[in-house]
């Protein structure tokens, strides 16, 4: 087994975890009057992670690392946790509005509006790199880029719907 079949193993099996993470925090939140907003784009955003992860798969499985950018990868890593910890059961795949909560505004949220979607991206670039896969980092970056395009201007309209139900009450 190679140092990259590692790797992408343990990516694998973080995806996975985190999409039955995901699957039970979404049920959580629907069991406490939570319900999902534009559910038409998540069956894309899940075909482009997936094959993202495959294609690294297919073209990235015998490669050497690059250490630097597997330091980077791994400095991700650590903001994907933070906004998992700081998210805590809210924290889903979805974009999932809980009436009357408040807006999330502690730790990476203090800095950023959506730092998810930008470790996200972060990692979307960074994974190809760490293993010498420059044209794949390119591709996903863009698909990227388009799909968030749409996640977040939904998110954001979400959002402030949630922001204007609240200030009503």
């Amino acid at each position: 087994m190679t140092l990259a079949e590692i790797l992408l193993g343990l990516v694998t099996a973080q995806r996975a975890g985190e999409l039955v993470f995901s699957r039970l925090n979404t049920k959580r939140l629907k069991q406490r009057g939570a319900f999902e907003v534009s559910a038409q784009h998540y069956p894309l955003m899940v075909a482009l992670h997936a094959a993202w992860l495959i294609s690294l798969w297919l073209f990235g499985h015998d490669r050497p690392l690059n250490i630097f950018a597997l330091v980077a990868y791994l400095g991700l890593q650590i903001l994907r946790v933070w906004v998992m910890r700081t998210l805590g059961q809210r924290w889903t795949t979805r974009i999932i509005v809980l009436p009357g909560a408040p807006l999330v505004s502690a730790g990476p949220y203090r800095y950023l509006s959506h730092p998810n979607y930008a470790v996200v991206a972060g990692e979307i670039v960074v994974l190809p790199l760490v293993l010498g896969l420059p044209f794949l980092a390119l591709v996903f970056t863009m698909l990227n880029a388009a799909m968030l395009f749409i996640r977040i201007r939904a998110e954001n309209r979400a959002l402030d719907a949630a922001r204007t139900a609240r200030a009503r009450s």
